[in-house]
């Protein structure tokens, strides 16, 4: 009987895997005859949820475009990642999977060949698609990847000034000071005044900025310089032992001393209020990029049937914790900002509280070209939100993080919140797991994981966990190879 059992264990195992390397059709059903509408994604790098004007949590920050999306648009105030790192997080936009599924979980290995990104079902359907700007999806590789008519893009991280860019397969390079922000925004506005008026369009507009090391624009240089960052609630108390009276783990206190803390930011000794005000500045061109587009869809009269999405790769730590960047799994990591607009679909000025994530844009495009999503996207369409219609959407999300060769600071981890509590699970590391009750306590300081009264909450929230990776094939991690010296891990520096 056992034997029956791991032979037939071990053929839907394979049959899983052969379904999975089998790139599904790009002919996809549509939903009715209503006009498809134009898309316009704009993607930003390491964008903290609430570093945004409106939101009033930097009280000398101006961001008025994106004061405007919320105005006149809607304001997702609890959007999510499902992986709080650039690649994972920009392959779960683009393909609509969990981190697990389509399995990048680093920023340095190569892209699956088997992938499936939600553009080409556009293409398919007869829009005309662009890309602009920071790709770092698996690889250094710029060269144009599939699902895009039109293809401007460049290495890895890329540089913020005098850029090289690869444009349909030509590298062209900038000098005399040329800024990517600019000089993305002013390549995305001219292909949208060429393109073909004929044909719906989907433009993928994707920043560098705002990721360290933080490089403003030269007209922006300098603006915020003498204000200060609100120090967090918890930026102390990993400096001693204070954090053990809060329970928290040992691989945060750890991580204060390192190129994730805020003791040795990205191995230097740095002045975090500096970083933040460089980091402030540094947005402000992103959002004069976000006025452009929206100036050349009111000029041309295209904004009543373009929807404009913008959001962040991930959040950003500003000493929460005592630490700085992302991966973790608490708020200002895995929160992004999340603005639509779209006058044409929806009366403006709606603050949305109900969680979406990364995995929701996929479907919510294809909505939008009047396409049905396929099956294998776990993610749903937001429409219904900007509507108004709540019902059946989702009260969890789940999120994971694989360690990282580069940055063995911090420990594979998956999670759950709810909008009341988030269990974070550790593996492979011998340290706490944590529980926090988000009403109470907001700032995420008391780990409840060993208080008698939520242990029925931690093991509900634990099997609900378990039951998302077994019912994803999320059961097993997915490792990268690795042959060289790790980038930042300054305590071994010349180990492979």
């Amino acid at each position: 009987m056992k034997k029956g059992m791991l032979l037939l264990n071990c053929l839907l195992c394979g049959l899983y895997f052969a379904v999975a390397q089998t790139k599904p059709s790009l002919n996809l059903q549509k939903t009715g005859d209503k006009p498809p509408m134009n898309v316009i994604f704009i993607l930003t790098d390491d964008h903290r949820n609430d570093f945004m004007g409106f939101t009033g949590k930097i009280p000398w920050l101006r961001t008025p475009n994106m004061d405007r999306l919320a105005k006149e648009g809607a304001w997702f105030k609890n959007a999510f990642v499902t992986t709080a790192l650039c690649s994972p997080s920009r392959a779960s936009i683009l393909t609509g999977q969990y981190s697990h599924v389509h399995t990048i979980v680093d920023n340095s290995a190569p892209a699956p060949e088997n992938l499936v990104y939600f553009p080409q079902y556009l293409q398919q359907s007869g829009y005309q698609t662009a890309f602009f700007g920071k790709w770092h999806m698996g690889d250094e590789d710029d060269a144009p990847r599939p699902g895009f008519d039109h293809w401007e893009s460049f290495k890895g991280q890329g540089i913020y000034y005098n850029p090289v860019l690869n444009i349909n397969g030509k590298q062209v390079a900038h000098a005399d000071s040329a800024y990517i922000t600019d000089v993305l925004t002013q390549d995305a506005v001219q292909w949208l005044d060429k393109r073909n008026r004929s044909k719906p369009f989907f433009m993928y507009l994707s920043h560098k900025a705002v990721h360290a090391e933080f490089y403003p624009a030269k007209r922006h240089r300098g603006m915020y310089k003498g204000n200060n960052l609100p120090l967090p609630a918890t930026y102390w108390q990993t400096l001693s032992d204070e954090y053990k009276k809060y329970n928290w783990p040992e691989w945060v206190k750890q991580q204060r001393h390192s190129w994730h803390g805020v003791d040795y930011m990205y191995h230097g000794h740095h002045d975090i209020n500096d970083m933040v005000q460089r980091y402030c500045e540094t947005l402000m061109a992103v959002d004069e990029s976000i006025g452009a587009v929206l100036e050349y869809l009111q000029k041309e009269g295209l904004d009543k049937n373009t929807m404009v999405v913008y959001m962040g790769d991930n959040g950003f730590s500003w000493g929460e914790h005592g630490l700085i960047d992302k991966r973790h799994f608490y708020e200002e990591s895995v929160k992004v900002p999340f603005l639509v607009y779209c006058p044409g679909l929806f009366k403006g000025g709606n603050t949305i509280t109900r969680m979406v994530q990364n995995i929701d844009i996929a479907p919510t495009v294809l909505q939008c070209a009047g396409l049905q999503q396929p099956a294998y996207m776990p993610g749903k369409s937001f429409v219904q939100l900007l509507k108004g219609d709540n019902s059946n959407w989702r009260d969890k999300i789940f999120y994971e993080y694989y360690w990282e060769y580069d940055f063995p600071m911090t420990p594979t981890m998956f999670g759950v919140r709810t909008d009341k509590f988030k269990y974070i699970h550790y593996n492979g590391i011998w340290d706490t797991n944590e529980l926090y009750d988000l009403e109470k306590d907001p700032d995420e300081k008391f780990n409840l994981i060993e208080k008698p009264e939520y242990q029925q909450t931690v093991k509900q929230l634990a099997d609900t966990l378990y039951g998302w990776l077994e019912n994803t094939n999320g059961m097993q991690i997915p490792l990268k190879r690795t042959l060289r010296h790790a980038h930042g891990d300054y305590r071994h520096p010349n180990q492979y």
